[in-house]
């Protein structure tokens, strides 16, 4: 493949990488909805989209010329990431209780004040792309494994109940083709370890995978098992695939 050919290539597979990663971010819109409506944020949390807020900070960073150059895709959708983030936290901030409300305001504030130190260490101490997309990718990706390894509780339910209700199928495919389409992204042009590496694109595939793997041991077993039916799981167990662990106690 010539150059021209690949960067093409890597153009389009970004472009159908942020239109996926957009469906996905979107997904929490009907629990929020479903806040504005009951005027209460009832027993959910704040914490996942504030740590949403700060893994798009980053990839932001990560993606700007002067660290990494040609990461435009990058920068676009993690700042619509950032943006809808910021929406549903603006949501939350509204009906929530002043205790959460304060919480809130203490985490975005430590969030820009590491932000900043961050980009002083990165832009003074490192002085080539190399170093800089090193620096920060690695953190990222940091950020990426403390954000998305615990959801991974959720697997194991599935494979306890042999139920896949609370990992719906289209959200896992979702992030199945999510996370192939940015691991593919990442070796188009330029190898980007950082993306590649990114959790959030190995979560989505370790955790699709393992949901099918659990559905296809249900389908074995459903005849010679009696299989209780569940009752249907509230909506914010129907949520992305990153958030699912995050919202209840």
């Amino acid at each position: 493949m010539t150059h021209g050919a690949e960067a093409l290539a890597r153009t389009i597979i970004g472009i159908i990488g942020n239109i996926i990663s957009f469906s996905l971010f979107i997904s929490p819109a009907p629990t929020f909805w479903r806040i504005i409506k009951k005027k209460s944020t009832e027993e959910f949390h704040p914490y996942p989209y504030l740590a949403s807020v700060m893994n798009c900070v980053f990839w932001i960073f990560y993606g700007i010329p002067v660290v990494h150059p040609d990461s435009v895709l990058v920068v676009t959708i993690n700042s619509v990431g950032l943006a809808l983030e910021l929406i549903y936290l603006c949501i939350f901030f509204i009906f929530t209780n002043k205790k959460i409300r304060i919480t809130i305001l203490l985490f975005l504030v430590s969030e820009i004040v590491f932000l900043a130190v961050i980009a002083v260490i990165t832009l003074l101490c490192f002085h080539t792309h190399e170093t800089r997309s090193m620096f920060v990718g690695i953190i990222c990706d940091i950020f990426g494994i403390i954000m998305y390894a615990s959801p991974l509780s959720i697997v194991r339910k599935v494979f306890k109940t042999k139920s896949v209700e609370f990992l719906p199928f289209w959200l896992c495919l979702a992030g199945f083709v999510n996370g192939v389409v940015w691991f593919t992204y990442a070796f188009l042009k330029t190898f980007d370890p950082y993306i590649a590496a990114d959790p959030f694109s190995w979560y989505h595939c370790s955790t699709s995978t393992s949901a099918s793997a659990s559905a296809s041991a249900s389908a074995f077993t459903s005849a010679e098992i009696k299989v209780t039916t569940a009752p249907p799981p509230p909506p914010e167990l129907k949520l992305p695939l990153f958030y699912l662990h995050l919202h209840r106690n």
